[in-house]
């Protein structure tokens, strides 16, 4: 530990580590807060004339660009640092003037073992896909250099927005020598150096291969009253957290990259003119208006890229390009494939895809955590050596493609906050994702080529698996949660699979087509702009028509956390017999002796059988007396109770209501043989599916229905042992 009280001493030393007033201004500004840091959840909806009102696709751009960034990168291979040039030019959206504005500082989350990122890492006990620990010179940082506005140096600091460790230095206020007065726009020249550090979330290095995101210095977002919750301006400007992703606002990005000759680039837009040769260095430019991020890739073990095009209404004609390292060649193909048809999909069934390019990315071996990783224009996919169908890698290599193209919709097209709101872009588009999958009726085979060739090859439903995955025993945090505050790393990761079982749920409420339709309105009215939960809440509202239905689940699971937990606790089919006692006769009182009813009953029994030699088991001269027990330990929902009969008839009752038991009784000429709770499988959410019906005889369809999904993963499971 005394190295890193060294290094401390050391950052404290060279610049002041704290504002000693979040958001202090000069005299001449008023203070502008930041946005809290436990902000999440927004439950009032936006403002229709938010972030420049929507876009119609008339304007001059596709986005209402606030920021420019010119940037000139340098990529040293060997030292994996990057010397860059930028100047950044942000026009002051509010109706006052600016004297201090933020930076992102990201790569700084990875410079020592105190910064917000690795104390949270640490406090919460986990490690990414590799689990390689840092090691000494794998740190990476920004280095600000200098940073001028109109020739004049500007002063900085660092800040925790989110009351973070004072050593953290992810974030950076500038105070400006001139205010940005309403409605103008001022230029920061900036000098900066970037060391990358070895492959870590989301970025880094290994060998000659180099993944280059958040690299560059990236203004916060200035928020104004009636955005995503606003009620005054504020800087939504947070701490880079373990698990928050990224949130900026769009703009236009014109990148020089320069890097070793014999490297190959790949990078967020068009690349522009012929690429620049000298002295054994190649610089490339890259250009894209209407995204709010740029991120790229260099290495020297690169393959032939693998190009492809997508064709389709609305969309420019788009290039795809797949880049991969030759040891993972087999990956490039269905990458390449899974994104054209991603391409179509999200074209049709939420909006046309409105840029030129996507690049596909495959990291090579020993860069694991370099892959699954969503940009602009650009992500990262997952690597295999073979992929055969119908294993586990073919599925993983196609989700992991649709899911991180799928991101360029939820948080490219859609600016949602990833810090604030995760279940917006990673919960949705896990959702989306599924959807994808189900129309291709693509399933998830949890086997291997060696497991399949001993005819172990378990076939799994998309969205079970999310059911799986998705904690709906003990939720922890409710789904609008933001990304750093949850009980556990765990229940982070519900924000993918219960957003995604969430919203399967509420699709089976108020119909697949409508709630296609309510989709298709939040894309159509949030597309270039930063919508809220609120603002999604009431796209589903409206475009359902359903509200009752979509304020309940919201209420339930977004902005709580609610378990469903239904079951049938009895459930009872006896004969009506004649009991012994008296009973009225022809206006007397007569008495029947136990033994007098039992000789009736046989009687009947006889006399019934006679008529009836084919009669079934269940039905007899007796009406039957049927019971059901429903107990409710969970939230309300609404609630289908089928009971079937020895006839083959059927009884069905809708019931909701939070009451915590209710009970169910038919008095009907034949015995019921089961009592089924949801029997077209609409309530996802249920915790227990196998507590859902009860039974007679052999007619277990419910209970096997919903274990077919955990039997499959265990039948995997134990091959794996025994293969082992």
């Amino acid at each position: 530990m005394l190295r890193y009280a060294l290094l401390s001493l050391v950052l404290l030393a060279a610049a002041p580590l704290h504002a000693e007033t979040a958001g202090a201004a000069p005299a001449s500004c008023a203070a502008i807060p930041f946005a809290g840091p436990d902000a999440a959840a927004v439950a009032t909806p936006s403002d229709a004339n938010a972030w420049g009102g929507p876009r119609s696709g008339q304007e001059p751009t596709l986005s209402d660009r606030v920021v420019r960034y010119e940037i000139d990168a340098t990529l040293d291979p060997d030292k994996h640092t990057i010397d860059g040039k930028q100047k950044l030019t942000w026009r002051n959206r509010s109706a006052q003037p600016v004297c201090a504005v933020y930076l992102h500082l990201y790569l700084n989350a990875f410079e020592g073992a105190d910064s917000t990122f690795m104390s949270e890492q640490r406090n919460l006990n986990f490690a990414f896909r590799s689990d390689v620990p840092v090691k000494d010179g794998d740190w990476g940082y920004t280095r600000l250099q200098r940073v001028q506005q109109d020739g004049q140096a500007v002063k900085w600091q660092y800040v925790q927005p989110d009351n973070g460790p004072r050593t953290d230095r992810t974030v950076v206020r500038l105070d400006l020598p001139k205010p940005v007065a309403p409605g103008a726009s001022t230029t920061l020249d900036i000098g900066f150096l970037d060391k990358l550090p070895r492959v870590v979330a989301r970025t880094g290095h290994f060998g000659s291969f180099h993944l280059v995101g958040q690299w560059f210095p990236k203004i916060g977002v200035l928020e104004l009253p009636g955005e995503r919750g606003a009620t005054a301006p504020r800087w939504n400007v947070h701490e880079f957290h373990l698990h928050s992703e990224f949130y900026a606002d769009y703009g236009e990005y014109d990148v020089r990259i320069t890097v070793p000759k014999g490297y190959t680039v790949g990078a967020t837009g068009e690349e522009t003119g012929a690429p620049v040769e000298r002295d054994g260095k190649v610089t490339r430019r890259f250009v894209q208006g209407d995204v709010h991020d740029f991120a790229w890739t260099a290495d020297k073990r690169y393959a032939k890229p693998l190009d492809g095009v997508y064709e389709g209404p609305g969309s420019p004609k788009v290039k795809v390009r797949v880049l991969y390292p030759p040891e993972y060649a087999a990956s490039a193909q269905p990458a390449l494939k899974a994104t054209i048809d991603s391409l179509a999909y999200f074209s049709r069934t939420l909006g046309p895809y409105p840029y030129r390019t996507v690049t596909v990315v495959i990291p090579p071996y020993n860069a694991g955590e370099a892959g699954g990783m969503e940009y602009p224009t650009f992500f990262t996919a997952d690597s295999f050596a073979t992929v055969e169908p119908k294993t586990l890698s073919e599925y993983a290599l196609d989700f992991v493609t649709i899911h991180e193209f799928g991101h360029g919709y939820f948080y490219g097209l859609l600016g949602s906050n990833e810090f604030e709101e995760p279940m917006l872009d990673e919960g949705l588009n896990e959702y989306w994702d599924q959807r994808m999958l189900r129309e291709r009726k693509q399933q998830l085979h949890a086997t291997t080529p060696l497991l399949k060739r001993l005819g172990i090859a378990p076939a799994l439903d998309g969205f079970a698996a999310e059911r799986l995955g998705a904690m709906l025993r003990n939720p922890a945090d409710g789904l609008g949660r933001n990304s750093w505050d949850r009980m556990s790393s765990g229940s982070y990761g519900t924000v993918y699979s219960r957003t995604a079982t969430t919203m399967r749920d509420l699709e089976a409420r108020v119909g697949t087509p409508a709630l296609e339709r309510a989709f298709k309105l939040y894309y159509e009215r949030w597309k270039f702009r930063h919508p809220s939960i609120a603002d999604f809440r009431e796209a589903l509202a409206e475009g359902t028509g359903q509200r009752a239905a979509v304020e309940q689940v919201f209420a339930q699971q977004v902005y709580a956390t609610r378990k469903v937990d239904d079951r049938i606790a009895e459930f009872a089919s006896k004969e009506v017999l004649p009991l012994p006692g008296y009973v009225e006769h022809a206006g007397k009182l007569i008495e029947s002796t136990d033994e007098g009813v039992q000789k009736e009953i046989e009687r009947q029994r006889e006399a019934w059988s006679k008529r009836h030699p084919k009669a079934k088991p269940g039905t007899g001269p007796f009406p039957y007396l049927t019971t059901v027990l429903v107990r409710r330990d969970g939230a309300d929902v609404p609630q289908l109770l089928r009971v079937k009969f020895a006839d083959g008839s059927s009884e069905t009752v809708r019931f909701s209501g939070q009451q915590p038991w209710q009970r169910f009784a038919w008095t009907k000429p034949v015995r019921a043989v089961s009592a089924e709770l949801d029997p077209a499988g609409q309530v996802y959410l249920d915790q227990d599916k196998l507590d859902d019906s009860r039974t007679r005889e052999t007619d277990r369809s419910a209970a096997s229905r919903w274990a077919a999904a955990a039997a499959a993963l265990l039948k995997t499971f134990l091959a794996l042992l025994v293969s082992v």
